[in-house]
């Protein structure tokens, strides 16, 4: 129990304790003072400690029945209005306890109490997640997949108790509080230095506002991503140097300018920054020419300014009045696709439906606002379909996996249709249709130390296809690519494998989960470095070493 459930509780329960100490001193004053008869026909008085003995079994009802002496009829009267009087206590003692296990306040305070202790005891880094909706449940099992731990805040108790629930790998410390004010955040490890970053994924922007600003000025070493759903609170996030800010409609918008300019860019950066379980999907490419709009709020004025960027004929179509006369007039039977983009994800079925019925070839792009609608969009079938909880979570995984990834990205944004193609195949020969693990190695002391070792104080000459054999069988390649090789203000894109390393370069990998598991002991361990660069297997522990070293001298 945490000291403010203890003081509250004491607080609720200062009464009943009171009577219950007073039900004893009485008791044990009238022992004191009642005399009794001893066996010769004395009399006797019962000392303190005699009283206090008495009352301590009497009073817990557990009628031990040691007695010095017989009690006589005045004793016995004061006994019996003692037990009756201490039966009282009790009652009145346990309807208080029962009452405040009722109390919110004392459930509130002994939630926070446990939600502070468990914190605590968080001796890793991990992340703060503001906001456990479909969003920040996404990121949290994706986080707990990839072995790194969160704590999360949520307004909503239901959500709090559905993390609880979930099947994941650690236990998260869960706070059902209110994101805005700082001192959940504080009780929820931002001050910690444990804390490696902050995402404020709720659904109202001034939460996250106030979530950016508190990281700003509570912990301003960490970064912090932050969702907004409208260019005013984006534009108010990054006036005081929010590091990320993910607007999902401006980057749906984003994405769908570049997968009509170059659609294997967009299938590319799709597939890396896809969620744990997802597939490489097919090439889809918005088809030029006329296009309707159905729904012009924030998501539709994304897609339109996309569209219009590449001198498209576009129709918009309120949310309201979609039904077969309205798309007829937009001119559906002569349009090359249509976007279902309305806060309801049944409205938005319905025209997708009723479009294709009038134009089977019509190409349909359909907003998808919650994912427990999954079953009814996979159903149909759309060409593309937006779903704004998982651009968020995809952008916020590939930003805490690694920086590095997002400079990759903005290649990707660059290159032309062709070097995409390629680099997907490539990438689809090493770990199949699955959506890669993405990783960076550092070759630095913290995060490579053999392989830093030997680069800078041995003078070793290694290359990136060192990094690429497996360490249980150093002539068998593991399942996986550098995508990109940071060195200083210097970048490589898919650097080839007789690229020469050096200390302090850093390695964006794309692999299998093995392939990365793998991996790590030859980056920390000197022995199964030796082994993977030379063939030879060293002595397992300091002790042979030294042996080793000796006999050889």
């Amino acid at each position: 129990m945490g000291s403010p459930a203890l003081f509250l509780a004491l607080r609720r329960l200062r009464a009943p304790i009171l009577a219950m100490v007073a039900v004893c001193a009485i008791g044990m004053a009238g022992l004191v003072l009642v005399p009794g008869v001893d066996a010769e026909g004395r009399a006797w008085h019962f000392t303190l400690a005699q009283a206090l003995y008495f009352m301590a079994y009497t009073a817990t009802t557990i009628g031990f029945g040691e007695l010095p002496h017989e009690f006589t009829a005045a004793q016995r009267l004061w006994v019996t209005a003692v037990i009756f009087a201490s039966v009282i206590g009790w009652t009145y003692l346990l309807a208080s306890l029962l009452r405040l296990a009722r109390d919110p306040a004392f459930r509130s305070a002994l939630v926070a109490g446990r939600f502070r202790r468990h914190v605590a005891t968080l001796g890793e880094p991990f992340y703060l997640i503001c906001g456990f909706g479909e969003t920040g449940m996404l990121v949290g099992r994706a986080l707990d997949a990839t072995g790194r731990r969160f704590a999360l805040v949520d307004i909503d108790p239901v959500r709090v108790e559905e993390a609880e629930l979930l099947d994941l790998v650690q236990d998260p410390p869960a706070l059902a509080g209110d994101a805005k004010l700082p001192e959940n955040l504080v009780a929820a490890g931002l001050a910690r230095p444990e804390c490696r970053g902050v995402l404020a994924l709720t659904n109202d922007d001034q939460a996250n506002l106030a979530v950016a600003m508190a990281v700003r000025l509570l912990h301003p070493g960490i970064p912090v991503l932050a969702r907004a759903m409208s260019r005013e609170t984006a534009a108010n996030m990054a006036s005081f140097g929010t590091d990320h800010i993910l607007n999902p409609f401006a980057k749906f918008g984003g994405y769908l300018a570049l997968a009509i300019a170059s659609p294997g860019s967009y299938r590319l950066l799709s597939w890396v920054t896809g969620l744990p379980g997802t597939t490489l999907e097919p090439e889809t490419a918005p088809p030029r020419g006329h296009w309707i709009v159905c729904g012009y709020g924030r998501f539709g004025r994304e897609v339109v300014a996309a569209f219009r960027e590449h001198a498209m004929d576009v129709t918009i179509v309120e949310s309201a009045g979609t039904e077969a006369p309205t798309l007829k007039k937009a001119g559906i039977e002569r349009s090359v696709g249509i976007v279902a983009g309305t806060d309801d994800d049944i409205s938005n079925l319905s025209i997708a439906v009723t479009a294709r019925e009038l134009n089977p070839q019509v190409f349909t792009i359909l907003r998808q606002n919650l994912r427990a609608n999954r079953a009814l969009f996979d159903a149909f079938g759309a060409d593309i379909t937006m779903v704004s909880s998982e651009i968020v979570a995809n952008e916020c995984l590939a930003l805490v996996q690694t920086p590095l990834l997002g400079r990759f990205l903005q290649v990707v944004r660059t290159e032309s249709d062709a070097w995409a193609d390629a680099v997907i195949a490539r990438l689809r020969g090493r770990v199949g249709e699955a959506a890669p693990e993405i990783w960076s190695v550092p070759l630095s002391a913290g995060g490579a130390y053999a392989l830093h070792r030997a680069l800078f104080f041995e003078g070793a000459r290694l290359t990136l296809a060192d990094l690429y054999r497996d360490p249980r069988e150093r002539e068998r390649r593991l399942a996986c690519e550098a995508l990109y090789l940071a060195r200083g203000d210097e970048s490589f894109v898919l650097p080839p494998e007789d690229f020469i390393l050096k200390a302090g370069d850093q390695v964006l990998f794309a692999g299998t989960p093995e392939a990365r598991e793998a991996q790590w002991p030859m980056l920390r361990n000197v022995n199964v470095r030796d082994y993977v660069l030379t063939g030879m297997e060293s002595p397992g522990g300091w002790i042979w070493q030294r042996l080793r070293a000796r006999r050889s001298t």
